[in-house]
């Protein structure tokens, strides 16, 4: 797990000189001054996951001195996969300035790994953001704009087989930190996540009012979150349902794979 230690840099370095991010080297994330605001850019999706969004939306909305937009092709309103409607702020052409980028997931993620619009969009942003936040399966659209290449990561635990198809490595965590990309496992790891990038651009005391503001003490009912700890029958039902996007979500990322000359020895 990456330290603080590793994060000291200067923030005002890495917001105002975007040429930088883009060396061979990742710069590690860094604490943003206080008077400096931070842009938050999330994507949104027909048939995303809503969790993947509004679990860290109720943490970086609360980033003192921060603003969040909502990013789509169009500001109409969208519905995520289980028919929760979500309306974006701004159009990607429109989308302004972006220091924070989110990117969740959801079963919806699958329509984005061919969409050069939307690949386009997350690689030229990444770019110049000072943090790049993917949640569950938003990862895979992260690597499929080639954001993966060379970098650790997780994301689903039903999906983390893919991500050696965008030349990552699997972390087997909660939260994964390398340089400036934050990549949170499935849905409720958003929190976890969002609550970590709040601690490296606004310093953990700021990170912990907010983990405190929204009552984040969680004590789930079982002890079954990850197919580690789940009884052997109900992850193998899950693994089941989930047959059918998985091959599909093999598919593409082999197809991913090959566009981007990444070698996989299955």
């Amino acid at each position: 797990m990456a330290t603080r230690r590793e994060f000291v840099t200067t923030a005002a370095a890495v917001l105002a000189r975007p040429d930088l991010l883009s060396a061979a080297e990742p710069k590690p994330l860094a604490e943003v001054p206080a008077d400096k605001p931070i842009r938050v850019g999330a994507l949104v999706f027909p048939g995303m996951d809503q969790i993947d969004l509004t679990g860290p939306f109720a943490v970086l909305s609360r980033l003192p001195n921060a603003t969040v937009k909502l990013l789509w092709k169009a500001t109409d309103p969208i519905r995520d996969y289980r028919g929760l409607g979500l309306v974006p702020d701004a159009k990607l052409a429109d989308a302004g300035e972006i220091d924070l980028l989110v990117v969740p997931g959801g079963p919806g993620q699958e329509d984005l790994m061919e969409d050069e619009a939307v690949l386009s969009f997350v690689t030229k942003r990444a770019k110049a953001a000072a943090c790049v936040f993917s949640v569950c399966t938003g990862a895979l659209v992260c690597g499929a704009a080639g954001l993966l290449k060379g970098k650790k990561a997780t994301t689903h635990w039903a999906s983390v087989q893919f991500l050696k198809y965008f030349g990552a490595t699997f972390v087997d965590e909660r939260v994964v930190v390398d340089g400036k990309l934050v990549c949170a496992a499935g849905l409720t790891a958003g929190i976890d996540g969002a609550l970590r990038v709040a601690a490296l651009l606004r310093g953990e005391a700021a990170a912990k009012a907010i983990q405190l503001d929204i009552q984040y003490a969680p004590e789930p009912p079982f002890d079954c979150g990850h197919p580690d700890k789940a009884p052997k029958e109900i992850v193998a039902t899950q693994r089941a349902a989930f047959r059918p996007l998985t091959e599909k979500r093999l598919a593409t990322a082999k197809k991913v794979a090959a566009k981007l000359g990444v070698e996989v020895k299955d």
